[in-house]
């Protein structure tokens, strides 16, 4: 299902959709108002939404879909523009999946690779159930029996996919602005979006979030995100690199760089035990053999869990390689980290 205001822009994706053998097209209609009086009766397996809509934005019907008729949405929005890449983040935040750049017509420069990203984002996530969790209280889960730590990271990494700027938004919303380590971050998102979603994140979480820089030494009280299209590594003697070295190993698809794996590899190289790797909701297995040579290296490693991963592909194929030290629902993993960056004094508690 289609949601765009604009009629050329509606037919352009109609035309998108109807060429690719992946998906149908079962509706395309011009206002917010229309999608919510007809997805019931359709049921879509996905929704193509616009933004910025008349009457109604797409925020508040992404906010009305996830309540009413829980269904995948990928935006498709401008990717210039500080107000509207706060609505595809905040929509996001509200239980979109993915945001995708929209297109301009077929004669222009890169139309053709930027149609099959948006076939291709439909057709992924057409396949994510989406569902209302059960609280966690309500599932009986165990409480965490953590191990020691070998000593206070000096860094923290963190790495999401499908889903992970909300749960990002969490994480980090839960640490202080003065964390008192740096922390570096691997979102896979469209190049073109990813200043707007460090400038957005910052805007929402206590620590400074930034663009990382090469060449810089990251502090503590700040969040280093990997730019659009290019992998984040760490140096032995902790400066970042900013790589445009291609996705790594036959498992990479394309839109992963930068790459999780590259992130916790280069921690498990050049700080061994004082690295810390979070990897976050995802498709794929991205991060999973990065965080595996972490944990090998004596480092604290954490995936989040089944019960609220949006997409539990990363983490799952974490925990399959051996590479978690711990499998933490999302409400623990900041209260994990700040215990873990506290240094144990004598007779401290594990």
């Amino acid at each position: 299902m289609i949601v765009e205001d604009s009629a050329v822009v509606r037919q352009l994706l109609s035309h998108i959709v109807a060429r690719d053998p992946r998906l149908d097209l079962v509706a395309a209609v011009g206002t917010a108002e229309e999608a919510l009086a007809e997805i019931g009766r359709i049921q879509p397996d996905v929704v193509s939404m616009d933004i910025r809509l008349p009457g109604m934005d797409g925020l508040e019907a992404t906010r009305r879909i996830m309540a009413e008729h829980p269904t995948p949405i990928v935006v498709i929005a401008d990717a210039a523009g500080a107000a509207g890449t706060r609505l595809s983040m905040n929509a996001l935040r509200a239980g979109a999946l993915a945001v995708v750049e929209k297109p301009f017509g077929p004669a222009s420069a890169g139309y053709e690779a930027m149609a099959d990203a948006i076939a291709t984002q439909l057709a992924i996530m057409s396949q994510v159930p989406v569902i209302r969790r059960r609280p966690l209280a309500a599932m009986g889960r165990p409480a965490e029996a953590p191990a020691p730590d070998p000593a206070p990271p000096s860094l923290v990494g963190i790495a999401a996919s499908t889903g992970g700027p909300p749960a990002l938004a969490r994480v980090l919303g839960a640490l202080p602005a003065g964390f008192p380590v740096p922390v570096l971050l691997v979102q896979h998102m469209g190049a073109p979006f990813m200043e707007g979603f460090a400038e957005w994140l910052n805007g929402i979480v206590p620590p400074r979030v930034i663009l990382a820089r090469e060449g810089a030494v990251p502090r503590p009280g700040e969040v280093h995100v990997a730019p659009g299209d290019r992998h984040l590594t760490v140096s032995p003697g902790g400066v970042l690199r900013v790589l445009e070295e291609p996705p790594p190993g036959l498992r990479a698809t394309p839109g992963q760089r930068p790459s999780a794996d590259v992130l916790f590899g280069s921690m498990a190289r050049s700080l061994g035990p004082r690295g810390l790797g979070v990897l976050l909701t995802g498709m794929g297995e991205d991060g999973a053999q990065g965080l595996t040579a972490l944990r090998a290296a004596g480092g604290l490693t954490i995936a989040e869990d089944e019960t609220t991963a949006v997409v539990y592909g990363m983490p799952a194929a974490a925990v399959r390689m051996g590479g978690a030290s711990a499998s933490l629902p999302l409400e623990m993993i900041a209260p994990r980290l700040l215990r873990a960056v506290q240094p144990a004094g004598p007779g401290a508690p594990a």
